[in-house]
């Protein structure tokens, strides 16, 4: 079968820097082709490229159903077929489903008519086995449902190539079933999906081909039979990169302890106990109450009613503050939203929970003490930076994430929240994190890991709590399970 889209030599530079060299890639109508690589590895570039966002240098070829040219538009590029779903999905929360799928083609139409709108509406998402009313406002769906809209939005627009750019990031378990399942069905119509996820376990399972990038270059594209997971990490990384369960043993000592903590319409009666360099994953589907727990924990989310007892002494915290002078350190889940100022310099935001500490009350801010700690903590946690006193807008995700976790350490924590530690991280980057997990752990620091993922949660704890609906479905040593269990008993 003829490819849908050919590349051959595709370069591009940056004011020097090469973000992409001597790209050559093709996909072909009814294929998923997953373009795999470290963060910054060229993957977004690659991808706007191939919708017009950005030009490629001269000399390259850009060959769609056997026209060529050396560059596009976003308006040719949608003109040919491609049709990009990025992250944030580009919809709009106040029109309805039929609006938003048809929304592209009626813009330019001065009498525009609703019903048509309907039915015209209604016959993609039917093609997709969906019983989403095309009247109901987006604001009132779910993530996975908007997803499934923004795709019946793209095949409405006559999409040849749908590029998925990080589809699953914010789904639960069953929801990404339902997500790759409708892949399967856009593969059965002839579309051409590119699909990039840093969950290997997903690519693996829907994809045909790779196409692998390090450092702007093309390593080689791969049959899906050729290819498994360790191998995918191999290419991805150059580093033979493996993941197995913490082996670091953890004291008796007590350090967090909550008693039939309850907060009404989010968790119910929880009881959790937290040892001495312990590392504790608390799993669950999205929604089921996990990280509001963790939020009562840190002060931010007080509970209605219960106890909660740091190193054997009941504590009632008001606010985060008096969690932080406790001695509860919280890494959130959103690092550039609330975790993280990504347009403040390095050394700033690893201070930032310490700043009283380097600024007396009548002195002057002791600037060489507080940047032989940034020094440090930069080190220990081999967050990779040109300078501290640039911005964390210029580091990757794993090296911000790194960031936000050393501004807590900076407080020497007792106890570590960490939650969904590794969304939106590489697998290098994922292996570096998990290395920080374990070396604190090995320092006494317990930890509490909040994730949606069962290997994450199998291979980086000592004992797992599993959480639906807002109360303990069942807790487990992990020594005791397997991943396959765990699976099981989250997705019941």
């Amino acid at each position: 079968m003829e490819p849908y889209l050919t590349l051959t030599s595709i370069n591009k530079n940056f004011n020097g820097f090469y973000a992409l060299k001597d790209i050559n890639f093709d996909i072909k109508p009814g294929e998923v082709h997953c373009i795999a690589g470290q963060n910054g590895c060229g993957k977004s570039t690659l991808i706007k490229i191939i919708s017009g966002v950005h030009q490629p240098d001269s000399g390259g070829v850009i060959e769609i159903e056997n026209t060529k040219f050396s560059s596009l538009t976003p308006i040719k590029s949608v003109q040919k077929g491609i049709q990009v779903i990025y992250q944030d999905l580009s919809l709009f929360p106040n029109l309805t489903v039929a609006e938003n799928i048809m929304i592209n083609i009626y813009h330019n139409t001065k009498l525009r008519n609703s019903k048509d709108m309907e039915i015209r509406a209604k016959k993609v998402l039917d093609s997709m086995d969906s019983e989403i009313s095309v009247n109901t406002l987006v604001s009132e769906l779910t993530v996975s449902k908007c997803q499934l809209i923004a795709i019946a939005r793209a095949i409405a627009e006559n999409a040849k190539l749908i590029i998925m750019d990080e589809p699953t990031a914010s789904l639960t378990h069953n929801e990404v079933k339902h997500l790759l399942s409708n892949v399967k069905k856009l593969k059965q119509k002839g579309i051409a999906i590119i699909f990039v996820s840093h969950k290997l376990d997903e690519v693996m399972e829907i994809s045909d081909r790779f196409t692998i990038l390090k450092d702007g270059e093309y390593i080689g594209t791969y049959n899906s039979e050729d290819m498994t997971t360790q191998r995918l990490g191999e290419l991805m990384t150059g580093q033979n990169i493996s993941f197995t369960p913490i082996a670091t043993p953890f004291t008796d000592e007590i350090v967090l302890e909550c008693k039939n903590l309850s907060k009404l319409n989010q968790f119910e009666n929880i009881n959790l106990t937290l040892h001495r360099g312990e590392v504790l994953a608390v799993t669950g589907l999205l929604g089921s109450g996990r990280t509001e727990l963790c939020l009562s924990i840190f002060g931010l989310n007080p509970a209605d009613s219960g106890d909660i007892y740091l190193e054997g002494k009941q504590v009632k915290f008001k606010s985060n503050r008096d969690a932080i002078e406790a001695g509860i350190g919280y890494v959130s889940e959103d690092r550039m939203g609330t975790g993280l100022v990504m347009e403040q310099p390095i050394s700033d935001n690893i201070l930032s929970s310490q700043f009283k500490k380097f600024q007396p009350a009548l002195g002057l801010f002791q600037q060489s003490k507080a940047l032989k700690l940034v020094d440090q903590l930069i080190k220990q946690l081999k967050i990779k930076v040109g300078s501290p006193y640039h911005a964390v807008s210029t580091l990757s995700g794993g090296n911000a994430q790194r960031v936000s976790i050393a501004k807590w350490l900076a407080i020497k924590p007792k106890v570590l929240i960490l939650d969904s530690p590794t969304v939106g991280v590489d697998i290098a980057n994922k292996s570096g994190i998990y290395n920080v997990i374990k070396e604190l752990s090995s320092m006494g620091v317990s930890l509490i890991v909040v994730t949606d993922e069962i290997e994450e949660a199998y291979n980086n704890s000592h004992s797992i709590t599993v959480i639906s609906n807002g109360k303990i479905k069942q807790k487990i040593q992990t020594k005791d399970t397997s991943p396959e269990y765990l699976s099981e008993v989250v997705n019941a």
